[in-house]
C-alpha cells in the first residue's frame, strides 16, 4: 500500500503535477477549470440607529436615565455599503491575494464569492456572480461541491486530535471512496492511462488524511487534541493549519481563504501559500486568499492583488504592475517599506509619506476617487474586455 510519505517523497509540488499529469491521462483532456466573475457586485444594509445622548458623566443615574430614554428617543434607518459596485474575474490556475484593512469588506466578498453569505432582510446584495459564466443562483446547491471557503476563524470540535479532525473531514468528504463522477470521468484515456490513474486515486483517499497531515507540518501533533479557548491543545498556528487542512479534502477547483494567517508565523504562512500557489498551477485551481498584513516574500507569491478599502476596489490587476500603476498616481513605495504596507496606507491620512515631490496636486485621497481612478485605468479596461468578450463567447455556444 501506497504510504503518505511515498507521495511526499520528492516534496508537494512535485507530488500534485504527478498527480495532476495522471489524472489528464485517463481523462484524456485537461483538468477541470472554473473561473470566478462577479459583474457590479455590491453590498448594503439598511441600520437603524437611535439618536446620540448628550456627553453625560458615566454614572450610574445618568446611565438608567440614557437607557429610559433609549426606549423612546427617535430612531432613524441609515445606508451602510459594504461593497460598492464593483467587476472583477478570479482566472484559474491564479493565486490571488485580497488586501484590505479590517472592515474593508474582504470576508463580505469572499462569502458572497464562496456562496456562504448568509443574508437578511436589512441586506441587499446586487449585481451578479458566474462560475464558468452560470450564475450562482442556479449553481447555489453545487457549488460546496467545487468550491471552498476558510473561515478566519477556527470552528472545531475541541475534544478531538488533529489526526482525527482530519480524519473526520476526509469522511464527510466521501471517505476513502472514490467519488464515482470522478472516477467515471477516468476512463477517456489509455487503458494504461486509466488503471494507473484509478490506482493511484485510490491509494491517495486512503492516506489522504495523512498526506494532508505533513502538508500542513502537522505530523508532530496529531495526536494532541485541537483545543479551544478553553481547553489546551495545539497552538494557535497549529489550529490555523488544521483549518486550512481540512479544507483539502473533496478535490475542490476553487478556493477562498480569509485571513489564514491569524496565528501564523511569516514562514508557516509562506508554506502554506506555496503549496495553494503549486496547486494552482498543476490541479488548474482558482486560489482566492485575503491576508492583511503579508510579508514581501508571501506578496511576492501572488499573481494577481486586489486591494479594497471602505467597500471600494482601489486595484485589481496583476502583482507585477501593482507599484508601477501607483507610481503613475504620484505614491512610491519605499526600498525600506513592506509592499502590502505601502498599499494599505493609500487612502488613509498615511499616504503624504510616499507623495513622489514632483507629482501633481490633484492626487486621489479618499477610497472612493482611487476607485474612480482605477475605473478609467487601462488595467481595468483591459479586465473588463476580458470579462464582457467571455460572457459574449459563453452565451454565443
Amino acid at each position: 500500500m501506497t504510504t503518505a510519505d511515498s507521495f511526499l517523497a520528492q516534496g508537494s509540488d512535485a507530488f500534485h503535477a504527478t498527480l495532476a499529469a495522471q489524472l489528464e491521462a485517463a481523462m484524456d483532456k485537461p483538468m477541470p477549470q472554473v473561473e470566478v466573475q462577479f459583474h457590479n457586485l455590491s453590498i448594503c444594509a439598511e441600520m437603524v440607529v437611535a439618536a446620540k445622548d448628550g456627553p453625560d458623566l458615566p454614572t450610574l443615574v445618568n446611565e438608567l436615565k440614557k437607557a429610559v430614554r433609549g426606549l423612546f428617543a427617535a430612531k432613524r434607518s441609515i445606508r451602510k455599503d459594504v461593497l460598492h459596485p464593483m467587476t472583477g474575474v478570479f482566472k484559474p490556475r491564479t493565486t490571488t491575494l485580497v488586501l484590505g484593512q479590517p472592515g474593508s469588506g474582504k470576508s463580505s466578498l469572499m462569502k458572497l464569492l464562496s456562496g456562504q453569505f448568509l443574508m437578511a432582510k436589512n441586506i441587499s446584495v446586487g449585481g451578479q456572480i458566474t462560475y464558468n459564466g452560470m450564475a450562482l443562483e442556479v449553481l447555489r446547491s453545487k457549488v460546496p461541491q467545487f468550491a471552498s471557503y476558510v473561515h478566519q476563524r477556527d470552528y472545531h470540535y475541541a475534544t478531538l486530535t488533529v489526526k482525527e479532525t482530519l480524519a473526520f473531514a476526509h469522511a464527510c468528504s466521501g471517505g476513502a471512496t472514490v467519488p464515482p463522477h470522478v472516477a467515471s470521468a477516468l476512463t477517456k484515456g489509455s487503458p494504461n492511462a486509466v488503471t494507473a490513474a484509478q490506482s493511484m486515486l485510490a491509494s491517495l483517499y486512503a492516506v489522504f488524511p495523512d498526506v494532508v497531515t505533513r502538508q500542513m507540518g502537522l505530523k508532530i501533533c496529531q495526536d494532541t487534541i485541537v483545543g479551544n479557548g478553553m481547553l489546551r491543545g495545539v497552538s494557535g498556528g497549529e489550529r490555523k493549519r488544521v483549518t486550512v487542512g481540512e479544507m483539502e479534502f473533496g478535490m475542490k477547483q476553487v478556493s477562498f481563504m480569509d485571513e489564514i494567517s491569524t496565528g501564523l508565523d511569516a514562514a508557516a504562512t509562506y508554506d502554506i501559500v506555496k503549496a495553494q500557489k503549486g496547486m494552482a498551477a498543476s490541479l488548474k485551481k482558482t486560489i482566492v486568499i485575503a491576508l492583511l498584513q503579508p510579508s514581501p516574500e508571501v506578496y511576492n507569491l501572488f499573481d494577481d492583488v486586489l486591494l479594497l478599502n471602505e467597500g471600494y476596489v482601489m486595484y485589481h490587476g496583476p502583482r507585477a504592475t501593482c507599484l508601477a500603476y501607483f507610481e503613475s498616481l504620484g505614491f512610491k513605495c519605499p526600498a525600506h517599506r513592506d509592499v502590502a504596507d505601502f498599499l494599505l496606507d493609500l487612502g488613509t491620512p498615511q499616504q503624504d509619506q510616499y507623495r513622489v515631490a514632483a507629482a501633481d496636486l490633484s492626487v486621489p485621497r479618499t477610497p472612493s476617487e482611487y476607485a474612480a481612478v482605477f475605473e478609467a485605468s487601462a488595467i481595468y479596461a483591459s479586465m473588463l474586455q476580458y470579462v464582457n468578450s467571455t460572457a459574449t463567447e459563453r452565451r454565443s455556444r
